[in-house]
């Protein structure tokens, strides 16, 4: 994909080509949006945050464009623009100027926070609104009996997980513009900033007291509690995949072991959690400085 990272970087012109097109080819394979806000995140970390916004902006229009021509509602494009290269845009720039991932990632999810927050001051019954567009995105062939049970466990939580699926796309695109940046100008560099990714002691500390208000609390309360720590949850996940990639890189068979580790996050969602509750213990047990010694024993 290196070829992808030097055709953006050859003007604004391409970057915006290709961030449009992308944003348009994502109507029919949704993981080429993380290719699109890749392009915005490369553009502002390389070149800063006027060059960033003005590839974003174009490209909005040109998207509005493009969707006029094949007939696609404008509330995409600003869906698109709001929810994935505006927040990328954004973080690249911390990224960019304080040079710290982790902080980066900590802003991406305290937007989803703030996203989940001014939704329910937006909507003071988030979980009616899930119940009622929910079966419209069940396959027909569901069991009835399954699918209304389903629905009425999930609907309270559905906001959260809908905003954690944004945090996952802006954070993905991020992640992709840096290693874009790190093939092109800065060999390796990228792994070392990704496995180096953690947090202070305080922000578990934040996630514990929320997961205990959504326990002793009820109604609005306890929903925002448990739809925040769903988001806390991603923050958790990508610093337990920094944890655990570093661990099985260190393993004799660590060239088999890494590919595996990520295949099987991939094919098996379920698997994040431990993840999640890795990154979440190695905020205390730095666990990647343990194996580290036990590697040099």
């Amino acid at each position: 994909m290196k070829w992808l990272a030097t055709y953006i970087m050859r003007g604004r012109l391409e970057a915006i080509l290709l961030a449009s097109t992308l944003a348009m080819l994502s109507l029919m394979l949704a993981p080429l949006s993380i290719f699109s806000s890749g392009a915005v995140a490369l553009v502002t970390l390389r070149k800063g945050a006027y060059e960033g916004f003005i590839v974003l902006a174009i490209s909005s229009l040109a998207a509005g464009v493009l969707a006029t021509l094949i007939q696609v509602p404008y509330t995409f494009i600003l869906l698109y623009v709001l929810v994935l290269w505006l927040p990328v845009w954004l973080i690249a720039i911390v990224l960019r100027e304080g040079r710290h991932i982790s902080l980066a990632v900590e802003i991406a999810v305290l937007i989803g926070i703030v996203g989940v927050v001014a939704y329910y001051l937006f909507n003071t019954d988030p979980a009616a609104m899930w119940k009622q567009v929910m079966p419209k995105m069940v396959p027909p062939t569901a069991p009835v009996d399954n699918v209304k049970q389903m629905i009425d466990l999930m609907a309270p939580y559905m906001t959260g997980i809908a905003a954690a699926g944004a945090v996952f796309g802006m954070l993905l695109g991020l992640f992709l513009g840096r290693w874009w940046q790190s093939v092109l100008y800065n060999p390796g560099g990228f792994k070392q900033e990704f496995l180096g990714l953690r947090v202070q002691p305080r922000l578990g500390v934040i996630c514990i007291a929320i997961i205990g208000i959504a326990v002793v609390s009820s109604g609005a309360v306890s929903q925002i509690a448990w739809n925040t720590t769903i988001l806390m949850f991603v923050l958790y996940i990508f610093i337990g995949t920094a944890v655990l990639h570093t661990v099985f890189s260190r393993m004799k068979i660590g060239q088999f072991a890494v590919p595996m580790f990520y295949i099987t996050l991939l094919f098996i969602p379920h698997s994040l959690i431990p993840v999640a509750l890795v990154g979440f213990s190695d905020t205390w047990l730095d666990i990647r400085k343990r194996t580290l010694n036990q590697t040099n024993a």
